[in-house]
């Protein structure tokens, strides 16, 4: 299992809370990143990324003025934000403080986990409060296109695969593996039986696929479409 510090990228681009925007932005795109974490006393404060940058003064984007009875109905402080972060000289006014960070054995599914969840493109990596390095999606991606088959040297029997893709299955909540018949021969598997949508077919053919040993997979199932009332 892949963990932060096998995929993470080390040397990572910094600015300071006391940076100015600027500086930040300029960073940004010497590097081309989309994001820079803050660091100050070489602890973690923050982090900045492009779209804190959208609605900035410099470049005609802050927030327009609304209609004076529209104002009414705003809250001032919501207001005094805005007015702060399109303004802001410096990164601490702008910054976002909490930052959501891993360690360095967090596992790759958990990295990916956190991501959707909190709809991040990247986590930065710590250590004791110390920013170590940083996982991007194009990190998730470079381990996808560096990742081998598990167990590409193992060479199981016939019967081996059969058993394996059987408690594989039973695992899946997807799969009516009552259903299914397999036949493994000479590390090629044949579905036989039936299957209740056209996903579950293609899900466990995948699953199949992804055994060692598994040269080719061939099936023969129909699939049975069961109405939701009938479930």
């Amino acid at each position: 299992m892949l963990h932060a510090q096998d995929i993470m990228t080390r040397k990572v681009v910094t600015v300071r809370s006391e940076s100015t925007i600027s500086e930040a932005a300029a960073q940004m795109v010497r590097h081309r990143i989309s994001a820079v974490p803050v660091v100050d006393d070489g602890l973690l404060v923050g982090i900045i990324s492009e779209g804190d940058l959208v609605h900035r003064a410099e470049i005609g984007t802050a927030e327009r003025s609304r209609s004076w009875w529209l104002t009414l109905f705003r809250d001032p402080s919501t207001m005094a934000k805005e007015y702060a972060r399109s303004h802001s000289r410096h990164v601490a006014d702008l910054m976002t403080r909490t930052v959501r960070s891993v360690e360095e054995k967090a596992s790759v599914e958990q990295i990916a986990e956190l991501m959707d969840r909190a709809r991040i493109k990247r986590v930065p990596v710590t250590r004791g409060g110390a920013v170590v390095g940083i996982v991007s999606r194009a990190d998730l991606v470079k381990a996808i296109a560096g990742a081998k088959p598990e167990d590409t040297d193992a060479h199981p029997s016939d019967e081996g695969i059969r058993t394996r893709l059987l408690e594989e299955l039973g695992l899946q909540p997807w799969a009516s593996a009552t259903q299914i018949g397999v036949e493994v021969r000479d590390g090629f598997v044949s579905f036989w039986g039936t299957v209740n949508s056209e996903e579950e077919r293609r899900a466990s053919r995948i699953l199949a696929e992804n055994l060692a040993g598994v040269r080719g997979v061939e099936d023969h199932r129909l699939v049975i479409d069961f109405p939701a009332y009938a479930l």
